[in-house]
């Protein structure tokens, strides 16, 4: 081989010039770039080396994880830190498999990834390539628009490009999310190809009609009436404060919309769903709204868990720019569905409001504060009370995004922390995929600064990306349940009356595992000693992991409501 030739995947070589030509991963590189992409999370190997190369020699920020679906989750939440769109690059077969998980939570989660792959070139394909990929090999619905991907291909031809970035363009835009998947075969990424001239296309916010509006100020007039935030509602916090503090209404939070409108506002409600407060029920049952007009959530099983104690004499009036939402949740229930952007929608409403426009009578229940707690000097942490210090030293001490991870964890957070601005707490609902957050947070950290994740030991065991957070300074903090087992599984069967399947797992030292990879960490085993722990984990620079020893009587908030949820999918009443 000549000196002017280098290798690249599978024993290929490109000559000097092609290497140094726009070939089609540097065009796909600069697309990404004007499409606004600055992050790529992957893991190189042979089937995307061209194109990793490109995209380093694009000047595209490359975070090399430890496994793509650590990859694939910590790109989701560095995409929603961010707000820009980000890429997640793999190699063939395996290395599309591995992230397959982190992209599902991605979709179901609104969120706004581009996964480039590659792909066995068609020559080579049925020839028992290795790791061959294409779709012979694979299901077909990886590489075509369905439930996972909004937009997938594999691209065959450097002509595609043009009309392929057009529509990532429009894509990207949809405030609902967008997942793409584009494939790229070896000898397709060498190719030489034209660079793209890609016009600015723009799609403005979705408005309710004028009359659908109306529609809704006549539903609400004179009735008693709530609303119930969800996740969609996320960019209108403003209009919905000004919606409240108009109308006197009271606010219930699903799970994802904690934040969204302050928990510490004295016509704030509760959660609902998952670790729900007493008093969502309590206003249900005392202040009987007879109508909640429902902002961005499907009102799914970890939102409402489809409790009747939840539907309003009048029903629902349902916004959201997904119309398979209304209804889907109670589809028993009369509702109003409103098909718009709830930031438009809430513009739209507050702009035809009669003076004086309020429910009566106005609601006057805000949400009780727990009882303080102080430390207790035996060993083992109480959960509540480890809640309680989180509150005090990374809510109010700190600006950091907190996540829960799925499990006790998520429930505990749920109920128990409260935020009085939109995008501080992060949790998955619906997918609620174990070991999302405990890569997710290395994600955020990178791009935002510090970030918090709350999580089981069974999911830190499961996939932890402590490595990639070293290599990077990522000032991420793990704060770890550390309970030998695993917890909700454990006490759910139990409720089941079953018998527990191996749900006891080996002690692990977190705090000695993350120091052998160059991260500190700190075990804390009595109540005393939390406080003073937290504030070391987020006053230190690089990744910290707070290892905390909880006492195994404590059970989570939702284990009721999700058993009952449970035998009720299984036909028991």
């Amino acid at each position: 081989m000549s000196q002017a030739e280098s290798v690249v995947g599978w024993g290929r070589a490109v000559g000097e010039d092609a290497r140094f030509a726009d070939t089609v991963s540097t065009v796909v590189a600069s697309g990404l770039r004007a499409l606004g992409v600055e992050e790529v999370f992957t893991i190189v190997g042979g089937g995307v080396a061209p194109l990793a190369d490109a995209l380093q020699r694009g000047k595209l920020k490359i975070r090399h994880l430890r496994h793509e679906g650590g990859a694939a989750f910590a790109a989701h939440e560095a995409s929603v830190a961010s707000g820009k769109p980000v890429a997640v690059c793999v190699t063939t077969g395996p290395g599309i498999y591995n992230a397959l998980t982190g992209l599902a939570a991605a979709r179901a989660d609104g969120g706004r990834l581009i996964l480039l792959s590659g792909a066995t070139s068609p020559s080579m394909r049925g020839k028992g390539a290795v790791q061959e990929t294409g779709p012979d090999t694979m299901p077909s619905e990886i590489f075509t628009r369905g439930s996972l991907f909004h937009f997938a291909k594999i691209v065959g031809d450097e002509s595609e490009l043009p009309q392929i970035f057009s529509r990532l363009q429009v894509g990207f835009q949809r405030p609902t999310g967008f997942i793409a998947h584009l494939s790229f075969p070896l000898a397709l990424q060498t190719r030489i190809a034209t660079p793209l001239d890609l016009p600015k296309t723009r799609a403005s916010a979705a408005r309710p009609s004028a009359q659908a509006v109306a529609e809704v100020v006549e539903a609400l007039r004179d009735r008693r009436f709530g609303v119930w935030a969800g996740y969609g509602a996320l960019q209108a916090s403003r209009e919905l404060a000004e919606l409240v503090y108009r109308t006197g209404c009271g606010v219930i939070a699903t799970p994802r919309a904690k934040g969204v409108f302050s928990e510490h506002d004295e016509h704030y409600v509760g959660v609902s769903g998952a670790g729900a407060h007493p008093s969502v029920a309590r206003y249900m049952k005392e202040y009987a709204p007879e109508v909640l007009l429902v902002l961005g959530s499907r009102l799914g099983e970890v939102s409402s868990f489809w409790s009747p104690t939840m539907i309003p004499s009048q029903g629902f009036i349902q916004v959201d720019l997904d119309e398979s939402a209304f209804g889907a949740g109670y589809p028993s229930a009369p509702t109003l569905g409103v098909c718009a952007e709830i930031k438009s929608f809430l513009e739209d409403l507050l702009s035809q409001l009669p003076p004086g426009f309020s429910p009566a009578p106005a609601h006057q229940h805000p949400l009780p504060r727990a009882a303080a707690l102080t430390p207790r000097r035996e060993a083992g942490v109480r959960t509540p009370f480890l809640l309680q210090e989180v509150q005090r030293g990374v809510v109010e001490q700190s600006e950091a995004i907190v996540m829960a991870e799925s499990g006790n964890s998520f429930a505990w957070a749920n109920h128990a922390l409260r935020f009085a601005t939109p995008g501080r707490y992060r949790t998955s609902a619906a997918f609620g995929s174990m070991g999302h957050f405990v890569t997710g947070v290395v994600g955020a950290a990178i791009v935002q600064g510090k970030a918090v994740v709350i999580a089981g030991d069974g999911a830190m065991l499961m996939n932890n990306e402590i490595n990639s957070a070293v290599a990077y300074g990522a000032p991420a903090v793990w704060i770890v349940l550390n309970d030998a087992r695993f917890g909700l599984t454990e006490q759910g069967m139990q409720a089941l009356e079953l018998t527990p399947v191996e749900t006891r797992i080996p002690m692990t030292d977190f705090a000695a595992f993350a120091r052998s990879q160059g991260a500190e960490g700190l075990v804390i085993e009595r109540e005393g000693d939390l406080a003073a722990g937290i504030r070391q984990a987020m006053s230190a620079k690089g990744p910290f992991v707070l290892d905390v020893r909880i006492d195994l009587q404590d059970f989570a908030p939702l284990l009721s409501t999700r058993i009952a949820s449970l035998k009720k999918q299984r036909g028991e009443q």
